[in-house]
């Protein structure tokens, strides 16, 4: 069974999400720990969690995923914008421990023209200050489009990080199906081939998570723009082959399309129709 579900606003807390959840017939679904741009987090509450755990029939067995604002940038050249980094993360990675075994996403950030060697740098420097191999959560480097001075364009950059990080086994990949396809990785022609290049360089042992999305972009575009499933560069028969590939269908997927519920809904259908059906090639 295909383990799929969106973004969903954390405004009201997780029972809130939840239910949302389920009525969309989700079975996972993603959440900005604070609000995306940034600002202070609200803290979690023990009776809220308890109330979740009470209904989400997937808990414990289909991880969260979690996301860290995007104004988070780990490599900035200012290093009041890197504490701010380092802190945010921390107090994140310790509030997610009410809700253990998930996980916790993030751009690892923009190197702002030192070069994409110091911004790797930077990078394991702030994590190897936050991560702990005690930890629960799994933190997860978001494979990105190459938009701008973007670190983690090419499986290779994300694979230096990775070595570059003390507790690494804390440490895993979410694929962004735009992202790679924007960043110059054919998954409409060459899935596969994609696929065993990423185990050749970062290992499919590492890839915890996939964000499922169109994309407004043809290949290697880096531009990084979302499209509804279907509606896009990518299209609906090859994100199908995506959530049926034998290395993936086990993963939590995740829609970041541009929708609203009723539209997420309907992917969330469509989706699990193509998982097990293959009727859209």
């Amino acid at each position: 069974m295909l383990h799929i579900g969106c973004h969903l606003s954390s405004s009201k807390g997780f029972a809130a999400m939840g239910k949302t959840a389920l009525s969309l017939k989700a079975d996972t679904f993603a959440f900005f720990t604070r609000n995306p741009r940034g600002s202070k987090a609200k803290a979690i509450d023990p009776r809220d969690v308890e109330a979740f755990k009470a209904l989400w029939p997937a808990y414990g067995t289909i991880p969260l995923v979690a996301h860290a604002p995007y104004t988070l940038n780990p490599c900035s050249s200012k290093e009041e914008v890197r504490t701010f980094a380092r802190e945010t993360i921390a107090d994140d990675l310790a509030k997610l421990e009410a809700i253990p075994g998930n996980y916790y996403n993030m751009h690892p950030g923009n190197h702002l023209g030192q070069g994409a060697e110091q911004g790797i740098a930077l990078i394991a420097e702030c994590l190897n200050a936050v991560l702990s191999p005690d930890q629960s959560t799994t933190l997860l480097l978001e494979t990105m489009a190459g938009k701008g001075t973007e670190v983690g364009r090419t499986f290779e950059e994300i694979r230096e990080l990775i070595d570059r990080i003390d507790a690494r086994e804390k440490v895993g990949v979410c694929l962004d199906t735009c992202h790679i396809w924007d960043g110059g990785y054919d998954i409409v022609n060459h899935l596969d081939a994609v696929l065993t290049e990423f185990d050749r360089v970062i290992g499919l042992d590492r890839l915890k998570a996939v964000h499922l999305n169109d994309s407004k972009n043809p290949l290697g575009a880096h531009k990084d723009r979302h499209e509804k499933i279907g509606e896009g560069q990518i299209g609906l028969a090859a994100l199908g082959r995506v959530v049926r590939h034998p290395a993936l269908k086990d993963l939590p997927f995740i829609l970041e399309t541009p929708n609203e519920l009723p539209g997420y809904a309907h992917e969330i259908e469509m989706m699990r129709e193509a998982a097990e059906t293959g009727s859209h090639e």
